[in-house]
């Protein structure tokens, strides 16, 4: 094998597979030499690749963890895999993985071949998630074209419905992807208002990358993630404002850290069957029902709008359940 790009590929290629490869036999997997084996091993730690080399009769080489992640070579089946379980962690927003998620997807399906590509379609139009109910879902494939507008710097058109259902196009140059919670949000420079927005991605629909490349302006906050914090601490009109919300549950602590999202929630237990539950939310009804479906008697502390929101799905629960009945009173 005379091209030696082609050969260092398909060296490293084996190298990938987890065992130790004697020179003499490398050397005959590629028809060369084994003093073409040693240079191309050197010539491949030049490029970062910790290749480490044992002496001996049973001595070899063989590709061993590293400083730094280098570039992998992927079969057509491990593509497929990996595609697919990015395609999950971005969709089910698995803490602490879903950014990196739709990043690492996005790169992926960038040089992914069109005959794989279809691969991962069929097998995602052929498999059903079970949701857990906990907030509203994003589509991964609209996820990672805007991750891939993000880090191209290429503007994006979409439409956007608003908190009180209002319909709009929006053309922008999208920051940054921002995972909170049970949601995403995208920060972008809204050509059309002349202004930075945040949007939440589950309100946005039809995403077009336009093509159009722009250059990055400088964000009013520290990063993306501090903006969007600062947003959500103030209402929108006809919205709800981040609150902070502390109940004592009479459960286990590990039964409502199941029920809460551990990035905004922190749950100190209480004695061996109770624990404080301090959670930022914007949401009251989603808390309320949070706290309802654990079947265990608890007590809100603050803030006031989560007790009489209780009191009003009391009341509406009562009316629904109708009088009792001389028969349910026995």
């Amino acid at each position: 094998m005379t091209d030696t790009p082609a050969r260092l590929l398909n060296l490293l290629s084996l190298l990938q597979t987890p065992r130790e490869w004697p020179g003499s036999e490398l050397a005959e997997r590629l028809g060369v030499s084994p003093r073409t084996i040693r240079r191309d091993i050197d010539r491949l730690r030049d490029l970062g690749y910790p290749v480490q080399a044992t002496m001996g009769a049973v001595g070899g080489y063989r590709l061993v963890a590293g400083t730094a992640m280098p570039p992998l070579l992927l079969d057509d089946e491990e593509a497929v895999a990996i595609a697919v379980g990015l395609r999950a962690g971005a969709g089910h927003a698995v803490v602490g993985i879903e950014e990196a998620s739709v990043r690492a997807l996005g790169k992926l399906l960038q040089v992914l071949p069109g005959r794989l590509r279809q691969r991962v379609g069929t097998l995602n139009a052929a498999t059903v998630p079970l949701l857990t109910g906990d907030g509203p879902t994003v589509d991964p494939e609209d996820l990672t074209l805007l991750a891939g507008a993000v880090t191209n710097h290429e503007r994006l058109r979409f439409a956007y419905r608003a908190y009180d259902g209002t319909g709009t196009r929006r053309l922008v140059e999208p920051e940054r992807l921002v995972s909170v919670g049970r949601r995403w949000y995208l920060v972008g420079y809204d050509l059309d208002r002349t202004d930075w927005r945040l949007f939440r991605v589950d309100r946005l629909s039809e995403p077009f990358a336009t093509g159009a490349r722009f250059t990055p302006r400088p964000l009013p906050a520290e990063d993306a993630a501090a903006y969007v914090a600062s947003k959500l601490r103030r209402p929108s009109p006809g919205g709800t404002a981040v609150v902070t919300v502390v109940a004592t549950v009479h459960a286990p602590a590990e039964l409502v850290r199941q029920r809460f999202h551990p990035g905004d929630s922190e749950i100190e237990p209480v004695g061996e069957h109770s624990c404080r539950l301090r959670s930022r939310s914007d949401s009251l009804d989603w808390t309320a029902m949070r706290l309802l479906s654990l079947d265990r008697a608890f007590e809100v502390h603050e803030p006031p709008q989560l007790r009489e929101h209780l009191r009003r799905l009391a009341e509406r629960a009562a009316r629904a359940a109708g009088p009792v009945e001389p028969a349910d009173r026995a």
